[in-house]
């Protein structure tokens, strides 16, 4: 009988170097994940592992991989696939950590980096590879890397890889690993934030009778109690006002609808993630905010893989503590002193809110999450707490109408009640259509500006136009036949019949 449950280091069978890694990484007491699954892994048994994001799966399978792989093995002996190269980066300096007293060598094939060094570092003897599906499949194909003397498989945010369209590239890199020897089994693993049915038959196929544990079973990142919600309603068009108030620590909402409730304020922390949606968008956001005199960068997946790890590590450092990105961040940004995180705009679904959510409040620590939501996003809003209380979402998330400031955004000044002391022509800037027509302003007034729309060039590649091609180049060609009037003029044409030429003309 295993026990699956333990509540320190001490009663695990853990080597005196595995030991003095944690001590080194000033780890003492295992989480909850790592409690249920780290005695079921070093008995060798198959493990399907859920838990919200930032629970320490990492290290769960880290201590049991570094436990099993035996140092100059002279090939790869364990294998991890992560979605994102972000991840495989976090999960690469974990495992490092945790190897180097085992003396084994851990290489990360991820795209974004020369080919080269990483197939050197494979014909080398790496016994540990942490990669993403592409560049694996790359290798494999190039065989500089061989799976036959594989021992542990490890598939990381396994529903991530198919919201990514990983799916099919994880199931060719499936094919390729070995069933393992009858004196030492290949022993896999799968860990999730959810577990959808797509999981659940790579589960099937992949795992000989794997125990499920399911931690905080019917529970997201939204309903963690490290992680403090707050959804404002604000105002159309005053997102990046809204966004200016929070960064400056303005922070005011009408709590309860009282004047008590008024004029709530948090301490700003030092670090703070905004979601963006497209990758043009965060770029256009983070120039304006950097414009403004903030200390932002973006991070987005167009992107050089050293350009995006020199913008982590900046804001890893605290030298730029605005980072701007889109879901290329949700997974695998595991930054320490994160405190908040703020969705400017709204992700496509459920379990990516969940995944945003948990870049903060991660290992219990406190974290804050604001979710910005204007009036066109009602919709989507509601349809993303469908699928949160579906997940298992306990109790709804508290949401407030943005009363605070809104830097940047002036009032119109008062309309002067004697139209005669107004200079004639004069218009003052801010005054209505009609007050200004009152003032003999003879000049065309303005058309009032309405809420924002997005530009083609920000909008995602399934979202319908504005206005059809077909129906704009139909209205351009009927405006052009009812302005101008073609007068009829001669065309010379000339057609060749063997050596003869025949001249015409048409009226």
């Amino acid at each position: 009988m295993i026990s699956t449950l333990t509540s320190t280091f001490d009663t695990l069978p853990l080597s005196p170097a595995t030991r003095a890694a944690l001590a080194g990484m000033g780890i003492t007491h295992p989480t909850p994940i790592q409690a249920r699954t780290l005695p079921l892994l070093l008995a060798g048994r198959d493990v399907v592992g859920q838990a919200r994001t930032g629970s320490g799966k990492t290290l769960a399978f880290g201590l049991s991989l570094v436990e099993r792989c035996r140092a100059a093995g002279g090939a790869a002996q364990a294998l991890v696939l992560t979605p994102t190269r972000e991840l495989a980066s976090q999960v690469g300096n974990v495992v490092t950590l945790l190897a180097r007293g085992h003396r084994l060598r851990v290489v990360e094939l991820v795209g974004g980096r020369a080919y080269s060094p990483q197939a050197g570092a494979l014909r080398a003897g790496a016994e540990v590879v942490v990669g993403t599906p592409g560049r694996v499949l790359d290798h494999l194909k190039q065989g500089t890397l061989l799976l036959d003397k594989l021992t542990f498989f490890i598939l990381d945010e396994a529903d991530e890889m198919l919201d990514r369209g990983f799916g099919p590239d994880v199931e060719r890199i499936i094919g390729h690993v070995p069933a393992g020897a009858a004196s030492r089994p290949r022993q896999s693993a799968l860990f999730s934030a959810t577990v959808p049915e797509w999981v659940q038959d790579v589960a099937a196929r992949l795992l000989v009778q794997p125990v499920e544990v399911r931690v905080e079973a019917g529970a997201s990142a939204a309903d963690t109690d490290t992680i403090e919600h707050v959804i404002y309603d604000v105002p159309a068009g005053a997102k990046p006002a809204v966004l200016r108030a929070l960064l400056d620590g303005s922070e005011a909402h009408d709590a309860d609808g009282s004047e008590a409730g008024r004029g709530m304020r948090r301490e700003r922390p030092s670090a703070t993630l905004v979601f963006g949606r497209t990758r043009h968008g965060v770029r256009k956001l983070a120039k304006q905010l950097v414009r403004e005199g903030y200390r932002a960068a973006a991070l987005q997946s167009d992107l050089g893989q050293s350009a995006r790890d020199r913008v982590v590590e900046q804001f890893r450092r605290g030298e730029v503590p605005i980072l701007v990105a889109t879901n290329v961040a949700a997974r695998g940004l595991d930054i320490a002193g994160l405190g908040r995180i703020i969705n400017y705009d709204l992700p496509e679904n459920g379990a990516l809110f969940t995944h945003r959510v948990g870049r903060t409040g991660r290992m219990g620590r406190a974290g804050v999450a604001i979710t910005l939501l204007a009036p066109e996003d009602q919709l989507k809003w509601r349809q993303l707490e469908k699928e949160l209380r579906a997940a298992g979402q306990a109790t709804p998330l508290p949401r407030h109408r943005w009363i605070g400031p809104l830097p940047g955004a002036t009032a119109a000044p008062a309309v002067s009640a004697s139209p005669a002391s107004a200079a004639p022509g004069a218009r003052p800037k801010g005054t209505p259509v009609a007050a200004a027509a009152r003032a003999g302003d003879s000049r065309r007034p303005r058309r009032p500006v309405g809420p924002y729309r997005p530009a083609l060039d920000e909008r995602r590649d399934d979202a319908p136009p504005a206005v059809s091609h077909a129906a704009s180049t139909s209205r351009r060609r009927s405006s052009t036949r009812e302005a101008q009037v073609w007068p009829a003029r001669p065309v010379t044409r000339q057609r060749s019949y063997g050596r003869q030429s025949v001249l015409g003309t048409r009226n």
